[in-house]
């Protein structure tokens, strides 16, 4: 028998948000203040993870789209500026942690770059996308494009615009092992 007033606990799902244009290019944002706008929007347990637009929070919401176009507009009404978000959950992200889709050991100037994307991406779109990289290898699974960059990715040519143009689809960009951090705090 459950005592008088006894209530579950229920676990709202965990998310994390990936913001493209926070603290770069002019565009500075203070910790604590995005912190409070995705409390605004409703959202709790809200946590950020590095000044670079990776925000964790619990939402009874199941939907991850309808969480982006939330999270945008909450955004750029209290920024003035868009900021085009990519939500994932954190056993996807657990997951995107544990793959590596590049084998063999790689070299000082190689990193693995994790780019959240809008729409997953098609192999005539990939295909284009390593016609340009003549150093550089991609691999797509889902709506992530995992870029092993060998050189600083500053240095590519593949950096910024021509990236999304290529592509065709919004995304951001994050170092691999700033994924895993993000991962191994919540597993």
């Amino acid at each position: 028998m459950k005592p008088t007033g006894w209530q579950p606990v229920v676990h709202m799902p965990k998310y994390v948000a990936f913001l493209r244009a926070i603290n770069v290019g002019g565009h500075v944002v203070k910790m604590d203040q995005l912190r409070r706008l995705f409390e605004e929007a409703g959202l709790t347990n809200v946590e950020t993870f590095i000044a670079s637009g990776n925000v964790i929070f619990d939402s009874k919401s199941k939907n991850t789209e309808t969480l982006e176009r939330k999270l945008e507009k909450t955004l750029e009404a209290a920024l003035g500026y868009p900021v085009v978000t990519f939500v994932r959950s954190i056993t996807e992200v657990q997951e995107l942690a544990g793959y590596e889709p590049f084998t063999g050991a790689k070299s000082e100037t190689e990193t693995t770059f994790i780019g959240f994307l809008n729409k997953a991406p098609d192999n005539q779109t990939l295909g284009k996308l390593q016609s340009l990289a003549t150093l550089d290898n991609f691999h797509a699974g889902g709506r992530e494009l995992f870029w092993l960059c060998r050189t600083k990715i500053s240095d590519s040519k593949l950096f910024g615009p021509l990236l999304e143009k290529t592509l065709g689809a919004r995304t951001t960009l994050r170092n691999s092992n700033t994924v895993k951090r993000i991962a191994a705090k919540y597993s």
